[in-house]
């Protein structure tokens, strides 16, 4: 397999600074930009293009498995935000509120949403009176203000765009089965998407969403060793139900009290793809996700016969739902190559006078830097599988990366060392945030990532506390 060498001197490489490569890749590749007022940041086309891309494939099966979008509010009234102590407790400290409307001061702040439990409770108590109006699987596709001290381009964000589902059920067996099944559809598109594989599982009770009964999460590891939590999904019970008085009447003419969900992703998703795909030259997109999954670019452009042969490659593979672009403009065939390197395109076509007398294509795979030469006549039925082959490529390398990164340690100073060299350390534990908060300062920050399994051997111990142990869980450094 080729390899990709740094060519590119306006990215810092990965290994020399990571954060610094990160930005660069955030700056350069025209994904984004920054605002007057610190972690608001501006989506650039391209960039907004990803997320649109990871968007439509979301909201398909969001679909499929029966949700419904709406739009709640951008502000919830203190007093309503309020009803909900465990929640409040939580967000209380990233809030942003507005005290001034119509230039008086305002009797009931109203806050900018940082989530919206506390909407789609309120929405849900005037909508549900029978068993009959359930379930009910509301989704929204919106953005939340979480005034954050420290912030990274689509990592971490005083304002991000996200989707969060809000579900009510009959009964506990349904609401348990959609936290589960919202889950596996992360995980799906991970897999089949961003060509990213999650490490999924429950989070430890220190690490669950304020007002969850239960939290799941998809998490993923970066190229420097770190994990990053790339979307969630909470049973919350019947907590916020009871809080906002939603009430139903049973099948056995009793009233009842429904159970919650809630899932959500953001364009955090977005930093997932960068730091595990990307390389020294810039991004490394997957073809599912990419806006221009290949870009043909024509050597002697002015030669006859290259600009129409260009048109017609790219209308056939247009025509087969391939999102393809010529680059027909007056710079130097280097300069695009890196251009594009740089926005990580996965498929390169050059044609040129040589290639169209020899019919055939010159193709260059991003991710790798693999060449291959493809007969003309052969384009439009072997150009969808080569992008099926990079998309599935790109899967297996990250995989493998993971797999590698994960090591089962026994001890407080194997867990240490584990995570100083940066990946998962799988460790028999407690439970107990105690020994969660121990584990955090000894490791110089590493946290509980997700419960591997919830059953171990008897008489094991938990190494922090010599307690016996209740679950095995990942650990790691995060973002």
């Amino acid at each position: 397999m080729a390899n990709v060498k740094n060519k590119n001197d306006a990215i810092t490489p990965r290994d020399e600074d990571f954060a610094q490569w990160y930005t660069d890749v955030c700056r350069k590749a025209e994904l984004m930009d920054y605002t007057s007022v610190k972690g608001f940041i501006t989506y650039l086309p391209y960039g907004y293009a990803i997320w649109e891309q990871i968007q439509k494939e979301l909201d398909i099966r969001f679909k499929e498995a029966g949700a419904e979008n709406v739009y709640l509010p951008m502000v919830i009234p203190t007093s309503l935000f309020n009803k909900e102590k465990e929640h409040i407790d939580g967000f209380a400290p990233e809030t942003l509120v507005a005290t001034i409307g119509g230039g008086e001061e305002l009797a009931d702040p109203l806050i900018i949403r940082p989530t919206s439990e506390v909407l789609f409770s309120d929405l849900y108590k005037k909508l549900v009176s029978s068993y009959r109006d359930l379930p009910k699987r509301f989704n929204q596709w919106c953005s939340v203000v979480r005034w954050e001290k420290t912030t990274r381009p689509f990592l971490r964000g005083s304002e991000f765009l996200w989707q969060e589902g809000h579900c009510l059920f009959e009964t506990q067996k349904e609401a348990e089965e959609n936290t589960l099944k919202m889950l596996s559809i992360y995980d799906e598109v991970g897999r089949d998407v961003l060509g990213i594989p999650f490490v999924k599982g429950k989070k430890t009770e220190h690490e669950k969403f304020a007002g969850a009964v239960a939290t799941y999460t998809i998490e993923a590891l970066m190229h420097d060793g770190k994990a990053l939590q790339a979307g969630t999904s909470h049973y919350f019970g019947q907590g916020f139900a009871e809080a906002f008085g939603i009430r139903f009447l049973g099948r056995n003419n009793a009233l009842e009290t429904p159970h919650q969900t809630s899932w959500g992703v953001s364009t955090r998703l977005i930093g997932a793809v960068i730091m595990v795909h990307g390389d020294d030259n810039g991004l490394v997109l997957p073809p599912k996700v990419a806006p221009i999954q290949v870009i043909i670019v024509p050597i002697r452009q002015e030669a006859e016969g290259i600009l129409p042969k260009c048109q017609e490659i790219a209308n056939c593979l247009k025509k087969q739902g391939i999102r393809a672009k010529i680059d027909d403009s007056d710079h130097t065939p280097g300069w695009k190559f890196a251009q594009w390197e740089m926005k990580g395109v996965p498929l390169r076509i050059e044609i040129g006078p040589r290639d169209l007398a020899e019919g055939h294509l010159m193709l260059s795979k991003r991710y790798n830097g693999e060449k291959l030469v493809l007969p003309i006549e052969e384009a439009e039925a072997s150009l969808p599988k080569v992008l099926d082959a990079i998309q599935e490529e790109m899967y297996q390398k990250a995989k493998a990366h993971l797999e590698r990164s994960v090591v089962d340690v026994d001890s407080i100073e194997t867990l240490n060392a584990a995570l100083e060299k940066g990946g998962y350390a799988r460790m028999a534990f407690c439970g107990g945030e105690e020994c969660e908060l121990k584990i955090k300062e000894i490791t110089k920050g590493g946290t509980a990532r997700a419960i591997y399994k919830e059953e171990v051997p008897e008489g094991t111990l938990c190494p922090v506390c010599g307690k016996p142990a209740t679950m095995v869980v990942y650990f790691a450094k995060a973002y």
